[in-house]
């Protein structure tokens, strides 16, 4: 019997998952389907509990889920706890449910695959919602020293407090998102991460960095927009020479990570990423997984 798993979100019609996981499951020639789940609000509680009675062996949970999901869940690991958020289900043997995070794993595989290692660096993180809540959990773990701009400092300072138990004490700090803070601080950051939808299809024209701001040619920017792959910020710091890093890998890395927690293997890393750049080359508009 075909084994399912599957995508939870409102909506996820332009998701590249299915591409990326069925092409994984071919590759290894297993019997298994990724389908799309797509979940209105007021049924996440029914679309969860029934995940194991209708045969699913687990989920990924899309925006706006990724919180909603964890009362109705059995378990959640420490990792899905610190950040308040849960990306994938894992549908035990038993029928009880795990809640894990992927994200912050993802985003620190595909740092490494960039040859940014964070530990000792200073780091500056656009952004105070749930993406940034996974890229500030998995830079302070891994040793960097983060600053947190965002233009709703409530939220910033709502993403320190909830971190701070699961992170080294002072690793994360506030400030306003505006240019001269902007570009003080990443004069003084090795690494740029934006975690903002800015520069996201269809305002491919829109950036964080402001124009006419000069950017650090040092810097390593890393943007989680990943359609287009060169954002408007990408293309500001290649042309500024910073080294550059697209959203993809993130959210092949996740998804390689959700696969091996689902199936007990190791993902087809590559057939994962060649699978998203087709999907994307035929015009996937990509809501993240």
């Amino acid at each position: 019997m075909t084994c399912r798993v599957g995508l939870m979100g409102w909506p996820v019609e332009h998701s590249l998952s299915p591409a990326m996981h069925n092409a994984a499951f071919a590759a290894l020639g297993m019997d298994w389907e990724y389908v799309l789940l797509p979940v209105p609000p007021g049924e996440v509680e029914a679309t969860v509990r029934a995940l194991a009675a209708r045969g699913f062996r687990g989920a990924n949970v899309t925006v706006p889920h990724k919180e909603a999901v964890i009362p109705y869940l059995s378990r959640i690991t420490e990792a899905a706890h610190a950040i308040g958020a849960v990306n994938t289900i894992i549908v035990e043997e038993d029928g009880s449910l795990t809640g894990e995070n992927t994200d912050w794993t993802g985003f620190l595989a595909a740092l490494e695959e960039a040859g940014f290692r964070p530990g000792g660096q200073r780091a500056l993180l656009l952004g105070a919602g749930g993406a940034a809540r996974a890229v500030a959990y998995a830079l302070a773990r891994a040793g960097a020293r983060v600053i947190i701009l965002n233009r709703t400092p409530e939220r910033a300072e709502a993403l320190v407090r909830d971190l701070a138990p699961g992170v080294p004490a002072g690793s994360l700090q506030i400030g306003p998102l505006e240019p001269d803070t902007l570009a003080w601080e990443a004069r003084q950051a090795s690494l740029l991460v934006n975690a903002t939808s800015v520069g996201m299809w269809p305002r491919t024209e829109e950036s964080p960095w402001p124009d006419g701001l000069p950017m650090p040619s040092h810097l390593v920017v890393f943007d989680l927009v990943y359609n287009p792959l060169e954002t408007k910020l990408l293309r500001q710091a290649r042309e500024a020479g910073a080294r550059t890093v697209d959203g993809l890998g993130m959210l092949v890395h996740q998804g390689a990570r959700a696969f091996t927690c689902w199936v007990g293997r190791p993902a087809p890393v590559e057939v994962m990423r060649a699978a998203c750049y087709d999907a994307l080359r035929k015009g996937g508009r990509c809501s993240d997984s």
